[in-house]
Formats: structure tokens, C-alpha cells, sequence
């Protein structure tokens, strides 16, 4: 990539701005609640940018751009399905999880399930959701590295000091304001430079040459779109960083509409990508397809607006890292070794929480080191799977038919459905893992079902 010092220095610059905003709000952090929920006085537009913050990461800008440099517009569905996840998360879930007071899934499953559901689940959430901070790491990782020239190991820890910087001080209040502020910069970046490269690539002869399959939403196959979109609504609703910030919103009708308001910012901001992908198909065919995004914003975008658009992917990889590994970290720190050390002063618990935040963000890009050239995507759709697989189902009962599952055999349907969908992965078993895990699930749960006693008559076990 040709990078400019103009370039870079508004980069630096864009990075630094929000970084610094939100070092500057974690001033008021004096809490572990305050860390982990920001003392749950969010407004919608806090609740928004905290949740669209942390969706719009590696898999919603240089992973959608990735696929669809291979296949065209069907690289959509990720925003599309993670816009329409959030919508069906304000309708029916939101309200009711707000409504709890609690701040981690684990802890509501807790109150349906045992102490035992709550470990497993944290167990179960932390290594899903380390996969999408891993899918955020891989293109974070090489991006320093190419604009830098550094080793991938000195880029990862650029990028670990960057994203400390970005939500280890503030947690949930520093991501929410970088989100908010993040998301505004890649609106109005990412969006001219959008349209530039599909009003270049529009009616040339690349244009005409490209297959119609590209510009088809289901042009991988409308079985392996559906598979992906249900698999990221299932892994969106399961997922304690989102859920965390409902938590972290002043009331439930605030979190619903938090919701909404994130699905109308998350839904668009894949399309940008998917037209810069294919216009690098057309244009440039020997790009690294991990660096399409970042080669079109260096190299044929404008020196203004590509540097802001690097600026915000940065951000959007920054602010996903940070954001999912809070969601970790407040899981294992509340869920497993608080109970474990029976901490209970606050202050300790805060820094418990700080550190296990850095552990994380520290294993994300020992994973992504390891696995440097694979598609940032597989990624967010093995994370989807597995944190879907093994708690969706037993969650959802949770939420709207509390009582109806026996504790034994939620906790058996959470690791034998998490169990089968790793199997089909290390097998190679030509189904989706998620599939594999929600009937794992099904048939784990049928056992412990019972009918809702009826005033006046006895509980039927099913």
C-alpha cells in the first residue's frame, strides 16, 4: 500500500481523538458495576453506540469486504443478519433482560438453572465470543503490519496497547462513547468511499464482465445464506457483550429502543465494503483479500477520505476487541472467580475485571498470530455457532417460559449440544456446527421439559 504521510498522520489522528475522548470519560469509573455496565444510566444513543461499536468490527468491514471480493453482494449478510438479530433483541428480549438488574447472562441463567449453568455458560460464551475478537485481531494485526512494516508480533502489540487505550480504563462507558464516535466516522468515510468505487466500477466493462451471481444476495447458495443468517441472529442473542449493554441502559424501554436504534446503523454499514470488494475483484484481482479494504483506502480513494476510513476501520477493530473481550472479562471475573475467591470488595473486583479484560485481549492475538491467512469471517460464524449452539435454546426458555426446564437437563443440553458442535467442526462434517448444536440441544432438553403447573393440579414431566 502506497501510505502517505498525509495518510498517516490523519490516521493518527482520528485514532488518537477517540482513544484520548475515551481515556478522558473513564475518569468517572470508580466501580466494578460502573466498569461493566456504566452504572446502567445510558441513554439510547450510549446503548447504540456501545452495541453497533462492537458489531461493526473485522467481520463487518474487512471481513464482508474480504467475501465479497470472492462473491460479490451475498458478503452482506453479516450486517444484514447481525441489524435484523438486534431488532428481534429490542422486540423481545431487551425489556425483559433489563428488567433483571443483573449484568451478565450467566447470572440470569443462574437464577433459572444453578450455579452449575451459570459456570458452564461463562465457559461456553468466553471461548465463542474470544472467536470474533480473534476475527477482529486478524485484519488489526495486519494492517499495522502493512502500513508499519513492523513483525505481526510488534503490530499485535501496537494493536493491544491501542485497544487498552480505546475500553480497558472505562469499559462499558469509554465503549460506548468511541462507539457513538466511531461509527460517525466511518458514516461519513466509508460511505463516500462506498459509493466512489461503485460509481467508478458502474457501467464499465468490468462492470459487465462480472458474473450475475455477484450482484445475487443469495449468490453462495440460498441454503448456506439462510445457515449463515440464522446463525448470526442465534449467536447475536446469545452474546453477553450486547446483552451487556442492554444491561448498562437507564431502563428497559431505553434498552429496547437502544436496540432499534443500533440495528438502523448496523444493518447499512456492510454495503460500502461489499462495493469496495467488488470493485478490487474488477480492478485490482492480486490484492492479499484480507488487505482489499485497507489497499482501496490507501490506494484509490482520496488522501482525505481514505485516511479517515483507515481511521475508523482501526476504530471499528479496536473498538470490537475491546468491547468483546469486556464482555469475557466481566464473565469470568463476576461468574467464576468471583465465587471461587469470594472476593467482595468492589475495588478488588474491578481490578480482577481489568486484568482478566487484558488476558483476553492478549490471547485474541496469540490466537490470530497462529492462524494469520485465514478468513476473518470463519471466524464470526464458528463464534456465532458455538455460543448459539450450546445456550440459545435453553436461554430463550429462560427468558419466555421460565420454569418449563429442569436445572439437570439444562446443564446437560449446554455442554452436550457445545460438545457436538465442536465435533462437527474438527470432523469436517459438511453441515453447519450451529445446526449440529441446536439439535444436540433439542434433544438434550426434550428429556427435562415439563408442562407449566395449572393452579390446582400437579406438574407433568414430558
Amino acid at each position: 500500500m502506497n501510505l502517505t504521510t498525509l495518510h498517516a498522520a490523519i490516521i493518527l489522528f482520528t485514532v488518537a481523538l477517540v482513544i484520548g475522548i475515551g481515556i478522558y470519560h473513564s475518569r468517572s469509573i470508580k466501580s466494578a458495576a460502573g466498569y461493566s455496565v456504566g452504572g446502567r444510566s445510558a441513554g439510547v444513543p450510549l446503548v447504540a453506540g456501545s452495541i453497533a461499536g462492537t458489531v461493526v468490527g473485522g467481520g463487518a468491514t474487512i471481513g464482508t469486504a474480504q467475501l465479497a471480493f470472492n462473491f460479490g453482494l451475498s458478503a452482506w449478510w453479516f450486517t444484514l443478519g447481525s441489524g435484523i438479530a438486534f431488532i428481534l433483541m429490542g422486540l423481545f428480549y431487551a425489556r425483559r433482560m433489563r428488567g433483571t438488574g443483573l449484568e451478565t447472562i450467566p447470572q440470569f441463567l443462574s437464577l433459572n438453572y444453578g450455579k452449575k449453568a451459570e459456570e458452564l455458560s461463562s465457559v461456553i460464551s468466553s471461548i465463542g465470543i474470544l472467536f470474533s475478537a480473534v476475527a477482529s485481531c486478524l485484519p488489526g494485526i495486519e494492517i499495522i503490519s502493512s502500513l508499519s512494516g513492523l513483525d505481526p508480533v510488534i503490530s499485535s502489540v501496537l494493536l493491544i496497547v491501542m485497544v487498552i487505550g480505546y475500553t480497558f480504563f472505562g469499559g462499558m462507558k469509554s465503549a460506548a462513547v468511541g462507539g457513538i464516535l466511531k461509527m460517525v466516522i466511518i458514516w461519513l468515510s466509508l460511505f463516500v468511499a462506498g459509493f466512489e468505487a461503485m460509481e467508478s466500477l458502474y457501467g464499465t466493462s468490468e462492470w459487465a464482465s462480472l458474473p450475475a451471481v455477484d450482484m445475487d444476495l443469495f449468490g453462495r447458495g440460498f441454503e448456506l445464506s439462510m445457515a449463515n443468517l440464522f446463525s448470526v441472529i442465534v449467536g447475536v442473542l446469545c452474546t453477553q457483550t450486547y446483552i451487556q449493554c442492554i444491561f448498562s441502559a437507564s431502563t428497559p424501554v431505553t434498552a429496547a429502543f437502544g436496540c432499534f436504534a443500533a440495528a438502523l446503523i448496523v444493518i447499512p454499514v456492510g454495503l460500502p465494503s461489499v462495493a469496495i470488494g467488488m470493485y478490487m475483484h474488477a480492478f485490482d484481482p492480486n490484492v492479499s483479500p484480507i488487505l482489499v479494504l485497507p489497499s482501496y483506502l490507501i490506494n484509490h480513494s482520496s488522501t482525505l477520505i481514505g485516511g479517515l476510513a483507515m481511521g475508523g476501520i482501526l476504530l471499528s477493530l479496536i473498538g470490537s476487541i475491546g468491547g468483546l473481550s469486556l464482555g469475557i472479562g466481566t464473565m469470568i471475573s463476576h461468574d467464576i472467580i468471583m465465587p471461587i475467591t469470594k472476593i467482595t470488595d468492589d475495588l478488588k473486583l474491578l481490578k480482577v475485571t481489568k486484568l482478566t479484560v487484558l488476558a483476553v485481549m492478549i490471547l485474541a492475538c496469540l490466537i490470530s498470530i497462529a492462524n494469520r491467512g485465514s478468513e476473518v469471517l470463519f471466524w464470526n460464524y464458528l463464534s456465532m455457532a458455538l455460543r448459539g449452539g450450546g445456550i440459545f435454546i435453553p436461554f430463550t426458555l429462560a427468558v419466555f417460559l421460565p420454569g418449563h426446564l429442569t436445572k439437570t437437563w439444562a446443564v446437560i443440553s449446554m455442554a452436550g449440544s457445545t460438545l457436538a458442535a465442536l465435533l462437527s467442526v474438527f470432523m469436517g462434517l459438511p453441515v453447519e456446527p450451529l445446526f449440529v448444536g441446536l439439535i444436540a440441544s433439542v434433544i438434550f432438553i426434550l428429556p427435562g421439559i415439563r408442562i407449566k403447573k395449572i393452579p390446582g393440579t400437579k406438574d407433568y414431566g414430558l
